[in-house]
């Protein structure tokens, strides 16, 4: 499959109700996916980690944390909801969205991702404190990449 088929496949996407396909051709495999309510299309490869990729450490230890342990650190993971790059801030010159031990809100921006030339502002979708920033300004991410911990509002506060 070559580009032109794959720009093809996303121009069908935006044309009709589709908001996912998986197509295999000679041992190839694409997967198109429309991001969240927005127009765009992401596309990545399968085989790629659907979730919460490895390798997000917690403050203070060496090794990438499971669900568990999380868990019982009563932290949870703000994750990407798309492929793209990641941004602290509006612009290089803003203050970024948000810091470690910042109180936020569901509702709150935290970062932007930029995909297909489309800057999204990522809400927290948990209210509670920044934990840990797991990624850096500029850095490529992948869909389900943990970005942010959060100490949800009402725990770990004893």
């Amino acid at each position: 499959m070559n580009v032109e088929e794959i720009k093809k496949l996303i121009e069908l996407m935006n044309e009709s109700d589709l908001i996912e396909m998986e197509i295999e051709e000679e041992g190839r495999k694409v997967r198109l996916c429309k991001a969240s309510s927005s127009p765009e299309v992401v596309a990545f490869p399968t085989g790629h980690y659907p979730g919460p990729l490895p390798g997000a450490m917690l403050p203070g230890t060496s090794e990438s944390p499971s669900s568990n342990d999380l868990e019982r650190a009563g932290v949870r993971e703000i994750n990407s909801p798309m492929v793209g790059t990641f941004y602290r801030s509006s612009s290089p010159e803003a203050e970024p969205y948000v810091s470690i031990g910042d109180e936020i809100s569901e509702t709150h921006v935290v970062c932007i991702i930029e995909a297909m030339k489309v800057m999204n502002e990522i809400q927290a979708e948990i209210a509670g404190s920044i934990v840990d920033i797991l990624v850096e300004n500029g850095e490529a991410i992948e869909f389900g990449q943990p970005l942010f911990l959060v100490r949800p509002s009402g725990e770990g506060s004893e």
